[in-house]
């Protein structure tokens, strides 16, 4: 099934910079290779960020998805795109013999003429474009984020200084994510100091309190890192791995299409829970 979720990135104008006829893969690519500063970002070995499989070389349909599974391939390939842009790639389990789902994927794809090109941490950090600051723009608080938690010489979220009872910031979240937030209540009733990682961040949760935020939130975290929120004194919000990490496929997408107003764009919901 493709369809468009509740928490569709906030529409960022730009001025196309680009040539207006159909766009070749390797237009699209070296544009967003450029956008995400793509060189510049480090990533776990896995990502492989990138065009990870190429096609003929003719784009006219995207479509988004969070994984490059075997169900959201056969739905890019049933829609008739070109292109797949995803957040987690094909290759997370490094080297591998090309057989069973990999092989099933790979040869759908290519039966189909689609590309894949998948961005992890350069997805996630982009001040513009990025899971972390689309998901902060989603939950409509006024003070401006600022960068958060170094890592490798870059941050990998957002932060910033709020006033907001803790409830009324649980259904902003739920109506952001289009999910209903787990909370551990470690912290105070209201929040002032918030921070953002989108996806996984809850196992670094000791080295997060000792930024001075009250309150953390992200995708998911290991069992221990609700019980060690409450022994820090941290309010620690799971909003789900999958649900944020839409925002930032759906606003590349998106990001293409405004550059090349040919291009026709969609979004593959295949939520894993988590």
């Amino acid at each position: 099934m493709v369809s468009q979720r509740s928490n569709d990135p906030v529409e960022i104008p730009f001025a196309p910079r680009y040539a207006l006829a159909m766009p070749e893969l390797t237009d699209l690519t070296r544009a967003a290779n450029d956008w995400l500063s793509l060189d510049a970002i480090p990533d776990y070995p896995g990502a492989i960020n990138g065009l990870q499989l190429e096609n003929s070389g003719q784009v006219t349909k995207i479509a988004a998805a969070v994984d490059a599974c075997l169900p959201v391939i056969e739905q890019a390939c049933a829609a008739g795109a070109n292109l797949l842009v995803v957040h987690h790639g094909l290759f997370w389990q490094g080297a591998q013999r090309i057989e069973g789902a990999l092989y099933r994927k790979l040869k759908l794809a290519m039966d189909h003429d689609l590309a894949i090109y998948s961005a992890h941490l350069p997805l996630d950090v982009h001040p513009e474009l990025g899971n972390n600051a689309l998901l902060y723009a989603a939950l409509e608080l006024e003070p401006a984020a600022r960068p958060f938690f170094p890592w490798k010489g870059m941050d990998l979220g957002v932060r910033a200084t709020v006033e907001i009872p803790r409830e009324e910031l649980l259904a902003k979240v739920a109506a952001a994510t289009g999910t209903t937030p787990h909370l551990c209540p470690g912290g105070p009733a209201l929040v002032r100091e918030i921070g953002i990682i989108t996806g996984g961040a809850g196992s670094q949760i000791h080295d997060l309190a000792a930024t001075g935020i009250d309150t953390f939130l992200t995708g998911e975290g290991p069992h221990w890192s609700y019980t060690a929120a409450e022994e820090l004194g941290i309010n620690l919000i799971y909003a789900g791995h999958y649900a944020t990490e839409t925002f930032g496929v759906k606003a590349l997408a998106k990001r293409w299409a405004a550059e090349w107003p040919g291009l026709e764009v969609s979004f593959i919901d295949h939520p894993t829970g988590l």
